[in-house]
């Protein structure tokens, strides 16, 4: 099948960005060699205000970036630097001298919070937040805060929403797919088996959606049909907008056809992206580590039994740290006994194990 001459405009678009970002990046590169040329080789004298400001921007690249870009000073220096404004905000020793107090340290740290969980917010909006609290701070004093931190007014800030901003308002309307492989023994020899696996977002609750040695665009749309049967109750597709799946060639428009038909839009991520799908990658991950890694599967119905017995511990018996280190689905009391109320129970021989209160014993 072709692919969309849409999507040929958004990868041709992507590619010309990066080349025109690493464009602009190696005529500031050669417009700081010339300034310094200028200078005549004179050591540049660096004012506190200035440090600091490469001091915030660069400890968010990290040393090996700023190895590439970096031209005035070194990646050590600009680092030290960041070093010394932490060691600085936690030196008690100078004695405070004669004038107006400093702003209290809760409201500093809750000064920079809003700043930056909010980079649209100016002085007199985060001054507004802040009476809202019972807590009087002048436009001018939220300014020298900021400032002192290394953040910028407004006009300096990128104000662009980012990939978690967009999840989190969205939040109880998406769902995410991934495929995950399996090597299994057969009477044919050794097959490898593709697991489509759905997940809800907001609830964590996964949907084996099919298991197949061989996936092609009509199973796909078989897939999707049985995602968005409107007669199960349960379907993870359920209530929900938007799908998030990689550019697995299997994803195809047929299947994003059907999908649409029953309400749900697909979200095709960028290349190389997979800390976009990160929470369906961390499902895979931990179904390979706890479970699939440590048995050999012989035979679809042997796959099938473990990837079923997983899931339902996922879902009833193991915590995630995600979600508070709560379970998904509560199936066992809670109540507090003693510790011969306590009770193990396992799953596919003792490799999946959980512990819950026996009423009884109780």
């Amino acid at each position: 099948m072709m692919p969309h001459p849409f999507q040929f405009m958004l990868a041709a678009l992507a590619g010309w960005l990066n080349r025109e970002q690493q464009q602009v990046i190696e005529y500031l590169k050669e417009e700081n060699r010339v300034l310094r040329e200028h200078l005549g080789g004179k050591r540049i004298r660096f004012t506190d205000s200035q440090r600091r400001r490469l001091a915030a921007k660069g400890k968010v690249l990290g040393r090996k970036l700023l190895s590439q870009i970096c031209t005035l000073v070194t990646p050590d220096t600009i680092l030290r630097w960041h070093r010394l404004l932490i060691a600085r905000k936690y030196d008690g020793s100078a004695k405070r001298g004669p004038g107006r107090p400093r702003v209290m340290q809760t409201i500093r740290e809750l000064i920079v919070r809003m700043a930056t969980e909010n980079p649209s917010w100016g002085y007199d909006r985060i001054e507004g937040a802040l009476s809202n609290l019972g807590h009087r701070v002048s436009d001018t004093t939220i300014g020298r805060v900021l400032k002192e931190h290394g953040i910028e007014p407004v006009p300096g800030r990128q104000c662009r929403g980012d990939w978690a901003t967009f999840l989190k308002a969205h939040w109880k309307h998406l769902i995410a797919t991934d495929f995950l492989t399996v090597e299994v023994w057969t009477l044919r020899g050794l097959i490898r088996y593709h697991v489509l696996v759905v997940m809800d977002l907001s609830t964590r609750r996964v949907e084996i959606a099919g298991i197949c040695p061989d996936p092609n665009g009509a199973w796909m749309q078989q897939v999707a049909r049985n995602l968005s049967d409107p007669f199960v109750s349960t379907s993870v597709l359920r209530d929900k907008a938007f799908l998030i799946h990689d550019r697995d060639p299997l994803f195809t428009r047929e299947f994003a056809e059907i999908l649409g038909a029953a309400g749900v839009k697909t979200l095709k991520l960028p290349p190389r992206s997979p800390n976009l799908n990160a929470f369906v990658e961390r499902f895979v991950r931990s179904i390979k580590e706890e479970c699939l890694d440590r048995l050999i599967p012989i035979g679809e119905k042997h796959l099938r039994h473990a990837i079923d017995h997983y899931v339902a511990h996922y879902h009833e018996e193991r915590n995630h740290q995600g979600l508070g280190n709560r379970l998904i689905q509560l199936r066992y009391p809670s109540d507090v006994v003693s510790p011969s109320g306590v009770r193990c129970r396992e799953r596919l021989g003792g490799m999946l194990k959980f512990y819950h209160t026996d009423r009884k014993a109780a």
